[in-house]
């Protein structure tokens, strides 16, 4: 799915909102919002969302940081790094971060979709311009439907895969027809849509990355671009909405600039020499230890915990299963057993982290417990699959490898355990060197990285490996090379994530689905082809109320954890932000955390004079 929400540290917070099984509008009913469950929070007369503040002055500039480099403006393709530009579209609808899902009317003045949401049709407004001041048109909608399906990222294929038909309707209207299972997210979906202006890609090959700024119609535009180095958004003063019930008390930083850096650590150093004006924090040892600065003890930074109810989705080691050599369970049992979390949470993250142990963990739609104390309808559909999945799924409860993790030799009887595993799948220890003892193939891989941070644990990992006779050689490469290799497959194992939503939909076909998993650039990097969990995700998608959903969703879950794809890492529920004294930022935060409500934050021209003498003052020193 689209990120509905972007983040800064995508690595860990590729935490988009994603939902399905939306609200229901009786009898067609033509509505100013659509929501997952029951009704939208606010009505068709709302003036602002409620964690905005209406009256946030205008003005400024926030440097913010990006790591790696990028050479193209057009992030809806495969060819190119691209930039993070989203913020000068608009989509049809938008989302509030303060409810679990429910989006509201921007491009669209209403919406209207029946019971069975087999179609959905919006009535767009008259008053919405690009940035050129040309309006945007019913053929602006079917155009950016059609070109994101057919040259867009494979992700665009899977997520609109059951929109049999859209058309016009009227002189502002837009249809779109459903086709295949029900499928109550499609409306939401649709309403997520980013559009894009005809005119413009007519005179332009959208197949191809470009450095051109392109073309928007939302709050920014891009005002320079340096290719590696940054680039520069600037609030569009003559927006069309910037006076609309959802962008009021947004977009309140006249300009934006986006620094690029090779690495984490010059950027926190940059932030820390106030180069740069906000941080968010992904290394709980950084957290801890990377911050004892003049800065932070005289207030002029603030760093500060946010909690959320995020979701918190899966990180961790992704092994990648078209190869050969990480096709059998086996081998994945065992690898699993060789990362020591105790030992690396206690020791390197200073015992900040929760263990996962689902793939939608700090959430009600992880399984829990055995399978012989599921709800009724999870057992159903598992019981179908009974012969096709791993039987320890309806025996046991899953739970990632423990260590007491306080001594280095307490992984000791995790190895011995997966040594035997081993042995069973065929592989055996010759001359110190795990081989297999039918083709003599010595057992080796590469553990790909982008980020340094990620080498605390990688390297721990690739030690204990070792003592199996396996040798697991760790490699850091920069964004574009690490991009390329992830979309091409050619990696073995990487660390990866997936951000999951408080309610699963069609973005699940594209992160395990057999088709994504042949699909060059799809998030089903580990290669799932398997026709149990195929069924599962339809079923996901299908649920036609929220305790369905919930059911569906830890069945889905229960078979991904026990097919061992992936080695957990670990979760937080906060949101680890530092940010020089600058900014004012509404009193509440919302649902889903403060990281996900930036773009209602301010400049207080009083606090940034004072940080600016400060900064001169910390110059001439």
């Amino acid at each position: 799915m689209r990120q509905i929400i972007k983040l800064a540290v995508y690595s860990i917070l590729a935490v988009s909102i994603f939902c399905s099984n939306a609200y229901s509008s009786k009898n067609n009913d033509v509505t100013h919002a659509l929501a997952m469950h029951g009704e939208p929070k606010f009505k068709s007369n709302f003036k602002h969302f409620d964690h905005v503040n209406p009256y946030a002055p205008k003005g400024g500039m926030k440097i913010t940081s990006a790591m790696g480099t990028y050479d193209s403006l057009n992030p809806f393709i495969l060819q190119g790094n691209p930039a993070n530009i989203g913020i000068i579209y608009d989509s049809l609808m938008v989302q509030s971060v303060d409810e679990a899902f429910s989006l509201y009317c921007l491009l669209c003045k209403t919406v209207e979709t029946p019971d069975d949401r087999s179609w959905v049709e919006f009535t767009l407004r008259n008053d919405a311009y690009w940035h050129d001041g040309k309006p945007i048109t019913a053929e602006d909608v079917i155009f950016s439907f059609n070109i994101l399906r057919s040259k867009g990222r494979p992700f665009y294929r899977f997520y609109y895969g059951n929109v049999s038909k859209v058309e016009k309707t009227g002189p502002n209207k837009v249809k779109f027809t459903f086709s295949g299972k029900s499928n109550r997210e499609l409306p939401l979906i649709l309403g997520d849509l980013t559009i894009l202006p005809k005119h413009y890609w007519k005179k332009h090959d959208f197949s191809r990355a470009s450095l051109e700024p392109p073309l928007g119609s939302g709050p920014y535009r891009i005002s320079d671009v340096k290719p590696g180095r940054s680039i520069t958004f600037e609030r569009a003063v003559n927006y069309w909405g910037k006076n609309h019930p959802t962008r009021i008390g947004f977009d309140n930083i006249d300009t934006l600039r986006t620094d690029y850096f090779r690495d984490r650590t010059v950027s926190r150093e940059a932030f820390k020499a106030n180069n740069i004006d906000l941080w968010l924090e992904n290394s709980a040892k950084e957290w801890a230890t990377a911050f004892n600065v003049p800065a932070v003890r005289e207030g002029r930074i603030i760093k500060a915990e946010f909690p959320h109810e995020r979701t918190a989705g899966m990180q961790g080691f992704v092994f990648n299963i078209r190869k050969s050599i990480f096709q059998d369970l086996k081998v994945r049992m065992a690898l699993s057993l060789a990362w020591d979390f105790e030992w690396y949470n206690k020791n390197l993250a200073y015992s900040a982290y929760t263990r996962t142990d689902s793939y939608f963990d700090n959430s009600e739609l992880g399984s829990r417990g055995q399978f012989s104390n599921a709800g009724k309808e999870e057992r159903l559909i598992l019981e179908k699959y009974r012969d096709y999945l791993p039987k320890q799924l309806y025996t046991q409860t899953y739970i990632p490898p423990t260590t007491i993790g306080t001594k280095n030799n307490n992984i000791r009887q995790n190895l011995r355990q997966a040594g035997k595993l081993l042995k069973e799948a065929g592989w055996k220890v010759r001359d110190g060197k795990l081989t297999n003892i039918k083709t003599g193939k010595v057992f080796k891989f590469e553990i790909l990285i982008v980020q340094p941070a990620f080498e605390r644990m990688a390297l721990p990992f690739s030690r204990n490996l070792k003592r199996l006779g396996i040798e697991a050689n760790v490699r850091l490469v920069d964004s574009a090379q690490y991009q390329e290799r992830t979309d091409s497959r050619d990696f073995d194992v990487i660390i990866a994530s997936w951000g999951q939503s408080q309610s699963p939909g069609n973005e699940q076909r594209d992160f395990w689905s057999s088709q994504a998993a042949i699909a060059k650039g799809s998030r089903n990097l580990t290669g799932i082809s398997n026709q149990v969990i195929d069924e599962l995700i339809e079923l996901v998608i299908s649920a036609q109320t929220r305790e369905s959903l919930v059911q569906r969703t830890r069945a889905l879950d229960r078979a991904l954890l026990w097919g061992y794809y992936v080695i957990p890492h670990f979760h937080l529920p906060l949101d680890r932000i530092a940010f020089w004294d600058k900014f004012g930022r509404p009193k509440k935060v919302p649902l889903m955390g403060e990281a996900t409500n930036m773009s209602a934050w301010w400049i207080d021209p009083t606090k940034e004079k004072k940080i600016k003498i400060h900064r001169n003052l910390d110059t001439k020193h």
